[in-house]
Order: C-alpha cells, then structure tokens, then sequence
C-alpha cells in the first residue's frame, strides 16, 4: 500500500464528529483536516531522537513571537532611547527581566536546534527525491532566521551591536558596483543611528512573522512527501507506519521535557554564556571594543569572512557557504539516502562538522596567526566537500546493504 494510499484510508477510518463540533465541521472541515493530518497521520515506525526538533523548533518559534510582541511594545528605536529602554524594560518593566531572558535564551537555542535539524538532513539524506522542495523551504527558513537573529542581535545597541553592525555594513559596501549604495539603503544615513535601528527594527519585526508563513509551506510540504527516516527507505506497507498520535506525540512530549530543562537551566543560571558583556555598555562610535566578534551561532561564517584577503572575498565565502548548500539535491547523485549505509561520505560529513567548529573558533580569535591557516584549510574542505568529493564519491562508493523495508530493519519482516 502506497502513501497516498495509506493516508486515504486513514481519512476513510475517522470516525464522524457530532454536535457543535459536527456542524461547524460539515461547513468548514477544519476538524477532520487536522484529524487527518495530525492525528491519525501515518509515520515511519523507526524514527529516533533526531525527528524532535521540528517538534522542539516549533514551540521555540511560538515563545519568541510571543516575548517578542511584548518586548516590541516597550522597546524605543532610536540611537539615544534603544540600550535606555532594553535597561528599562529589564530593571523597570514588571516581568520585563524574564521576557527579556525568554526571548534571548530562545533566540540562541533556536538556532542551535536548527543546526542540529539541519545536520539531521544532511546525515540521513533528507533533501534527495521526493524531499527536493521540503529541503529548499528548509533552508529559505534558515536564511529568514539568521537576518532575524542578525538584526534583532543590533536591537540592544551596546557596544557589540554597534560594532557588529559597522563590520556588516562595510562588508556589504566592498560588493563591486552596487556595494555602495546597498550599505547606503540599510544605514539610512551616512552614519549608524536613528534611520538604521527603527529600519532593523522593523525588520527583525516583520521577518518573525513571515518565518511562520514559510513554516507552513515547510510542514505542508513534509504532508505531502512523507517523512524521511533513518535508513532511508519509503514506507511501503501498513506494517512500514503509525499513527502520529499517540505514538509521535509522546515522543515528542518526552524532547519537549528535556529541551524545557536546558533552556530553563541556562537562563536562570548561566544566562551570561548567551551574551557579550561588552553589550551591556551604551553604543560608543568612537570607542572600539577589543575583540569584536558576533554572537556564537555566526561565528563559522565570520571566520570565513575573515579567512580572505579581501572584504568582498569573504563576503562571498560566507554567502556561498551557506548557498551551496541549496544545490545540494542535485550534487549528491547516489541512490541511497542515509549515510548509516555510505562509509566514506560519513566520515566526509564528519569532517564538515569539525571544518564547522574550526571556522567558529577562527572567527572567535579573529583568524589571525595559526589560526588564519585552519581557517583557510577549513574552509577548503567545506566547499570541497559539497562541491567535489559529494558529486564523485556518490558515482563510484560502495554502499552497505539497504534493508528492503522499515519493518525488516527492525525484525518485523
């Protein structure tokens, strides 16, 4: 039984509403659709500890928007009012400390969830056939969170974000021809101030929201294709499958659980790991902090903004980073999905995760001496990985045995 099939005759088997929820129902079957495709959804048996993050993503995506608007309502956009009403609404606004903590806590735990998300797809072969379109949303949805996170990281105007800012804008203005005038679009002036934050405020503000439009096309998308799962294998009998709830809502309970408890953990005790101090000081033109570095989650790609000579150069490297990753379905020519039965393209994707690492602490320690060289080499074997080795190695590899079906990887043949 195929999948559309399997889905048809899940619909076919949910039992009738009655009453209000009958009548409001047979007018407009909002009830049945969610039955259909939250409840009664069928998903592979075999999933593990990987597929929580959508879960875990999801209700991360809700608390920001959520501390979001609150903190939007007391925040003042302007060079002289911005660190005054952050301060405000951390020592002055009722609650205001702990909205303020929810929403930093969420932002950095909400990128670190997507990296790991991300890491799952490319470690069980998520954007292969029939997947193509639920991993390009997939991405479009990480770009939308990093110009976020970027700009809502400029908000606080201390001395980081400040700075931060002056680092970005210039970059941009080193892009041939047009790099001028887009830095002048988004400074607003010949100087960062009161056009350039009420810009990425309103930014940061309406990009929230869009993110949620683009999470529905992603989990539509995933409606339509199936989930993948870790051997890579479609469903092909009812065996294959289970419903949604309970089996995938428990299970998702239990990530939810203990993802509560690490965000709860870091806020309250070790709030400090998610923040520069150098942040808590008023934004100073004519002051330059010692060591001016981003927030921890862009740290890979400013080390390879300043692993090139050139500003442009790195620009470019950073962007492209992140770009090759979109013609990854098309590179990746081999049959099989997971990289459980692919040898070497396991040990190649766990050196795209030690290149990932090096380029951080490159970009920590501002890529200078040594560090230039890891740096360099690092970002040589990111690009060469995607770029060379994934296109070759999938024509010529030798794979280990699929198993025929999710049932017979776990003895239920």
């Amino acid at each position: 039984m195929s999948i559309p099939d399997q889905k048809q005759a899940s619909a076919s088997s949910t039992p009738p509403c009655s009453g209000l929820a009958g009548w409001i129902n047979r007018r407009l079957p909002i009830i049945s659709a969610f039955r259909a495709e939250y409840v009664d959804f069928r998903m592979p048996r075999n999933l593990n500890g990987w597929w929580n993050f959508g879960a875990i993503l999801t209700l991360v995506l809700a608390l920001m928007l959520a501390s979001g608007i609150f903190l939007a309502m007391n925040y003042t956009p302007t060079d002289a009012g911005a660190f005054l009403s952050v301060e405000a609404i951390e020592r002055q606004l009722s609650g205001g400390w702990l909205l303020r903590a929810m929403h930093m806590t969420g932002a950095n735990l909400f990128l670190a969830a997507l990296y790991l998300h991300l890491f799952r797809g490319l470690y069980y072969g998520s954007y292969k056939a029939p997947r193509e379109l639920l991993w390009l949303t997939g991405l479009v949805l990480m770009l939308m969170v990093m110009a976020t996170a970027f700009a809502g990281y400029l908000l606080p105007w201390g001395q980081m974000s400040y700075w931060g800012a002056d680092v970005i804008t210039k970059a941009v203005g080193a892009i041939p021809g047009i790099g001028p005038t887009l830095e002048h679009i988004m400074a607003g002036s010949d100087h960062l101030g009161d056009i350039f934050l009420h810009r990425f405020f309103v930014l940061h503000f309406v990009l929230a929201f869009l993110i949620v439009g683009v999470v529905g096309l992603h989990v539509a998308a995933v409606h339509v294709s199936g989930s993948n799962n870790p051997i890579g294998v479609e469903p092909r009998t009812p065996k294959d499958t289970v419903p949604f709830y309970p089996y995938y809502v428990s299970k998702d309970l239990v990530g939810l659980i203990l993802f509560a408890m690490v965000f709860a953990a870091l806020m309250f005790f070790w709030p400090n790991m998610l923040i520069e101090p150098d942040n808590y000081t008023p934004a100073d033109p004519m002051h330059t902090p010692a060591d001016i570095e981003p927030e921890w989650y862009f740290l890979p790609f400013y080390g390879l903004l300043q692993s090139v000579p050139s500003k442009f150069g790195g620009l470019v490297a950073a962007a492209g980073s992140l770009l090759v990753l979109f013609a990854l379905p098309w590179l990746d020519r081999s049959p099989v999905r997971s990289m459980r039965f692919r040898p070497l393209c396991r040990i190649g994707l766990l050196g795209v995760v030690c290149a990932f690492i090096v380029l951080a602490d490159a970009g920590k320690h501002h890529a200078q001496g040594g560090w230039l060289i890891a740096a360099r080499l690092a970002g040589l074997y990111y690009f060469g990985y995607f770029l060379v080795f994934l296109p070759l190695v999938s024509r010529t590899e030798k794979t280990r045995p699929v198993p025929s079906s999710i049932a017979a990887s776990q003895g239920d043949a």
